[in-house]
């Protein structure tokens, strides 16, 4: 259940939320709000794979 549940959230986020990567965005340069969606994409990310 609670796999099925990541599962579906990273599908939203990929669809909503900004890719950094493809951006090639330099972490020591991001805002606070950008780390704080990278980290929430990364949570989510390993959650859905465990």
């Amino acid at each position: 259940m609670k796999k099925q549940f990541f599962k579906f959230l990273a599908k939203v986020n990929k669809a909503v939320l900004p890719s950094y990567t493809k951006q090639r965005l330099d972490l020591s340069k991001a805002t606070k709000l950008q780390m704080a969606i990278f980290g929430w994409k990364l949570y989510v990310t390993k959650n859905a794979l465990d």
